[in-house]
């Protein structure tokens, strides 16, 4: 233990000196919550020490007031007391390991010490830590490795993964969270820090899972499950081994529904749909996922009853017409597409990804179902592989065409190959989703790109970063949650990020990505939907989402040599600016695009002729000149 962390006494002070923050009373790292119990009575003397702590087993927290009695199960569901922390203290120090066990055990927490790493996942398993504060060196597999292979099992996705590290490199320090911890702390460390950073991380983790959060399971408008209930219950399924089938169900042309019927009469006739499935279904969940299609889990099912069920789901639709106004019925058209569960899927986002991929496919289909089948990986496709380390990050500047001295850029992510040759996105997204692995990427270069702004902010200039992120990612009740976590801990300017929507995603997922952007507008976050081209659906996604930029399809760097295109690159600017969008025209390689660009009206270019893509972020927007 260091100087910092000892507490020294005079032989002439009162032994009261040792009850300190280093031993503060049960509920110490709460006093400052509304909900914070009273004062002991009798002062600092009535405080009790707490007990010893040992290297091994779950030590009790120091005791509460006789008159106090232990919480209920009652007490806990409805939220009058809280169960004590649990914490897994990952050190082979033991002089390091005992010290935090007893701080935090000082605080009323439960800690207990795991000294090896090979046994971590065995005694998370038994212990079930709200939290796990870990040593960056460890014996065997380091800190960060075990981190990975802890972040692999879903159930531990989103716990909390803090770190200790007398380690003063900043490098070192980013690969710490870019492994997949959420923080570090430096040592020595003070008990108060210890206790404040444990306990905040906690009761955030805490509140997302909360009883009053997890009361909402039907959807008092459909009546149906809601959609955050039935992924729970997909994920619950996946972990328990189950086999049966999961079904994506979706309601065909859907913007003409809409147009000729209006909004208020196509979500009626949805809500009827949603119904009708539910009963075709029984007994079996139907939750609707966004705006024209639903869900419907179908666990324990024989796996050779997949493809009838799905038919049973289709006619259910399209044989039995809705009532649609007065005196007017309409037959819906439906595609479906469904996967066996015994594929194994990582976690429940991969799951839906692969009814999505098969819907596509069911479209095409003459009777409009489609199974799906796990996509081979060819050795000419790269192996999505985080513990290798290969991925890298390039940034492309954005400049303003009537000049600005706003450092913006687009993150692109690349990878390495052992010979050392760079994959571009375009190879490596979609091998990360046929092997399930987009969330966990995404994951990466956000984090990656919030350390860079939280990094350029401490040293003053402005800094703004385009992040492109899969609507699979963005539909994690937990997602959302985490960027607000991460920009207010790191006291980022949410104006400084913008989220690239891309205009095919978009066209799916227009309720997942909209319930997204509002939840994170409140923080300034901007978004920004890419690769744009003028079409009715498309059109409409300018009104239904809470957008801040468009940027055009590629295509239109050659409007210069296409009066047609180049008439049409104007209509979408027009169209952009009236809806107070500001438009990005990119891929400019030469003076004559950059210029079709300009008089066109477009705001900000991006390409080879501006500065191609590169690994820093030294372009001089102060004296670009277009």
């Amino acid at each position: 233990m260091s100087a910092t962390d000892a507490t020294s006494r005079r032989p002439d002070e009162p032994s009261r000196s040792r009850l300190r923050a280093e031993t503060p009373p049960p509920g110490y790292w709460r006093r400052w919550t509304a909900d914070a119990p009273a004062p002991l009575k009798g002062g600092i003397a009535a405080m009790t020490a707490p007990s010893p702590p040992t290297a091994s087993g779950d030590t009790p927290p120091p005791a509460n007031d006789a008159g106090a009695a232990a919480p209920t199960t009652a007490d806990r569901l409805n939220g009058t007391q809280e169960s004590p922390y649990r914490v897994l203290i990952v050190e082979d120090d033991r002089g390091q390991a005992l010290f935090a066990q007893s701080v935090l055990h000082g605080a009323g927490m439960r800690a207990e010490v795991q000294m090896q790493s090979d046994g971590v996942l065995d005694a998370m398993e038994r212990f079930k830590p709200d939290l796990v504060l870990m040593d960056l060196h460890m014996p065997g597999r380091d800190g960060m490795n075990l981190t990975m292979l802890i972040r692999q099992q879903p159930e531990y996705l989103h716990l909390p993964i803090v770190f200790l590290t007398g380690d003063p490199d900043p490098e070192r320090q980013f690969e710490v969270l870019e492994s997949g911890a959420d923080d570090f702390l430096n040592k020595p460390i003070r008990p108060r820090h210890l206790i404040a950073a444990v306990a905040n991380r906690i009761q955030r983790a805490r509140q997302r899972v909360s009883p009053a959060n997890l009361r909402a399971t039907v959807n008092t408008e459909t009546g149906l499950p809601t959609r955050t209930y039935l992924l729970q219950q997909l994920s619950t399924t996946l972990q328990s081994g189950a086999v049966g089938g999961l079904f994506f169900i979706e309601v065909g042309s859907a913007l003409s529904l809409r147009e000729r019927y209006g909004y208020a009469a196509f979500e009626q006739l949805m809500n009827q749909a949603g119904r009708r499935l539910a009963e075709v279904a029984a007994p079996y969940p139907v939750a609707r996922l966004n705006d024209n299609s639903f869900l419907s889990l179908s666990a324990d099912l024989d796996e050779s009853a997949l493809e009838a069920q799905a038919e049973r789901l289709r006619d259910g639709l399209t044989r039995n017409p809705f009532p649609v106004g007065a005196g007017e019925t309409l037959n819906l058209r439906s595609s479906i597409g469904y996967t066996p569960l015994s594929i194994g899927f990582a976690d429940a986002g991969s799951a839906l990804e692969a009814t999505e991929r098969a819907v596509l496919q069911a479209r095409l289909k003459a009777n409009n179902l489609a199974g799906y089948t796990p996509a081979q990986i060819t050795e000419d496709v790269p192996k999505i592989a985080l513990e290798d380390g290969r991925f890298e990050l390039a940034y492309q500047p954005i400049v303003a065409v009537a000049g600005s001295e706003q450092a913006q850029y687009q993150v692109l992510l690349r990878m390495r190959q052992p010979d050392g040759s760079l994959l571009p996105a375009s190879q490596v997204i979609p091998a990360a989703e046929s092997a399930g692995g987009i969330a966990q990427i995404d994951h990466w270069v956000l984090e990656h790109a919030l350390y860079v702004l939280a990094e350029r902010q401490s040293q003053g200039p402005s800094l703004r970063l385009f992040v492109s992120q899969s609507p699979r990612t963005l539909a994690r009740e937990s997602h959302a949650q985490w960027l607000l976590d991460t920009l207010a801990e790191r006291g980022i300017e949410g104006t400084s990020l913008v989220i690239d929507l891309r205009m095919a995603d978009a066209l799916i997922h227009t309720v997942t990505l909209r319930d997204f952007c509002h939840q994170l507008m409140p923080s300034g976050v901007q978004f920004c939907l890419s690769q744009f081209e003028p079409g009715r659906e498309a059109d409409a996604l300018l009104t239904q989402l809470p957008l801040g930029y468009l940027r055009v399809a590629s295509r239109y760097a050659g409007a210069h040599t296409d009066p047609k295109l180049r008439d049409e690159l104007r209509g979408i600017i027009d169209q952009a600016h009236r809806a107070g969008l500001q438009v990005i025209g990119q891929q400019i390689e030469d003076p004559q695009a950059a210029a079709a660009m300009w008089m066109g009206g477009v705001d900000f270019i991006q390409g080879n002729l501006v500065q191609a893509v590169g690994s820093e972020l030294g372009f001089d927007f102060h004296n670009a000149v277009l």
